[in-house]
Formats: C-alpha cells, structure tokens, sequence
C-alpha cells in the first residue's frame, strides 16, 4: 500500500525566483517541431554536461544559474567542500534528508562533480562507501580529481548510465539523485535499478524537477531545454504513481515551486522524495 504524503499546493507552496540570464523560456522559444528522440535527448544532455564538467558552468532549472548565487545554498556544508565539487546542478539538498548512517553503502545516481557523493562519504565515515555514477565522461574526471584533492578514501566514481547502472544488485543502503532522472528520457528503466540495487527495505532519497499543468509543446520538444532540467521533466501527479508501481512506498520531504517557466495554468516544482523498497516491481 502506497503511503504517499500530498502536501501540494499552488498557494501554499514557497516559491523561488531564478536567474534566467540570457536563456529561453517558453514566451520566447519558437516550436521545435517533433519531439525529440531517445538517442537526441542523450546526445544533446552528454554534451551539454560535459561542457560543464570543463568550463565549471553550473545549471539548474533555470538552466542558466550563475555560479555566484548557486540555486541551491548548502549552507556550512558547502563550505566543506572543495572548490569545484558543487557546479550548481542541483534542485534540493538530498542527503539532508537521507539518514545516512556509518557504515552505509550509498549510490549517487548523476554524480557530476561529486558534491552530494562528498557530503555523503562524511556522513557514512571510514566503514562505508560511497558510489558515483555518471555517463559524462569528463564529470567522471572531474569528479575523481575532486576526491583525490579531497583525500576522499572512501568514495569511487563509476562511468555508466542510470537506466544501466554499473552496480551489482542488492548491494545499496541508500540511492540519492539530485536533478538528474529528468534527464533521462526512460524513468521508468531508471526506478527498475534503483530497486535492483537496493538490499531488501533499502531505501532511496530523490531530489526532481516535476511540473504541473499542461508544458507547451514548444518546451517538451527542446533540446537545450532538456539539458537543463525543464523539457524532460514529468507531471508531478504520473511520476509519483510511476515511482509507486515500481515498487516504492514514497513520501514527500520538502517542495518548493519556481517562478521561472511559469505559465498561467503550469509550471515547474523541485520535490524531494524518499522512497522505501517495499515490493517487487512489475
């Protein structure tokens, strides 16, 4: 039975201005014509994010957040960090909900530069292990140069796609992703691995950007736009009932609505979900 706490509500909800820069948001862009295809989407993702990786250009929701101001604050945390590791990709703070404990064994699905993998190695100490996947192969560099520079010893950095993950089954206390399973275009393949890595109970906590209301076509079909966290991003109401039919009892920990890309009748949300493996998905 699915314990889903719905604490959504337009009126009620925080909101957050972004800084949208010289990006363009759906008053502007022209129709892109048909929708993307599967091998476009990747394309155009891995290529973006590896400009990242090398330029250390951040981007969130609003797809072009400036590095000064990152969209997501951690507060002390992030000052423990080492410069590099927080690129400014996230859309919630997953491990502040996580209840890492040592001796965990965790997995960051979408790892970037590694700042949520760090934060996550401090939490689990010298008895546990921290894993990073990432598909971007200069993410993975970056990363892996961050926790050498870190003396990190108890973390790795695995090249490989979440729909794939490069993990043996069974062997995860706790999955965190930080606004990355938009990104992909198969989320359903994405939520079958969280639950194969998973130990049995096992848990994840999941930080995504959601939307509510009807996304105009011209977003949904935008290459840059599904880059930064926008056009892939699922009705807020089918990804609960997607991640439940996997096989997860979720709850909702925090959520806050943003003013960019806002419509008159839709919009955009970052949620942060925990998710407990409960039954065998289908």
């Amino acid at each position: 039975m699915t314990n889903l706490t719905n604490n959504f509500d337009e009126h009620q909800q925080p909101s957050i201005t972004l800084q949208t820069g010289d990006c363009c948001g759906p008053e502007c862009c022209a129709d892109s014509g048909a929708p993307l295809g599967e091998a476009a989407i990747k394309a155009a993702v891995r290529e973006h994010y590896s400009q990242v990786a090398q330029a250390g250009c951040g981007c969130g929701p609003s797809c072009c957040a400036d590095l000064t101001e990152p969209l997501i604050d951690y507060g002390d945390v992030d000052a423990q960090i080492m410069i590099g590791a927080n690129l400014g990709l996230g859309c919630g703070i997953p491990t502040a909900h996580a209840r890492l404990q040592p001796g965990d064994t965790v997995l960051d699905l979408g790892s970037g530069a590694g700042i949520d993998v760090f934060i996550a190695a401090r939490a689990v100490g010298p008895t546990g292990h921290v894993i990073g996947v990432d598909m971007t192969p200069e993410m993975i560099a970056r990363a892996r140069s961050n926790a050498s520079s870190g003396a990190y010893t108890n973390v790795e950095f695995r090249l490989g796609e979440i729909e794939h993950l490069p993990v043996a089954a069974g062997t995860i206390d706790v999955v965190l992703s930080n606004c990355v399973i938009n990104l992909v275009p198969d989320k359903r393949r994405v939520y079958a691995e969280i639950w194969r890595v998973l130990q049995p109970a096992a848990r994840f906590c999941i930080s995504d950007v959601v939307t509510y209301g009807a996304i105009p076509a011209a977003v949904r079909n935008d290459a840059e736009l599904w880059a930064g966290c926008i056009a892939g991003a699922m009705d807020r109401t089918e990804y609960f009932q997607l991640v439940s039919a996997a096989g997860f009892e979720i709850t909702v920990k925090s959520e806050v609505i943003y003013d960019a890309f806002k419509g008159a009748d839709y919009g955009i949300a970052s949620v942060t979900i925990e998710g407990r493996k409960t039954i065998r998905a289908a």
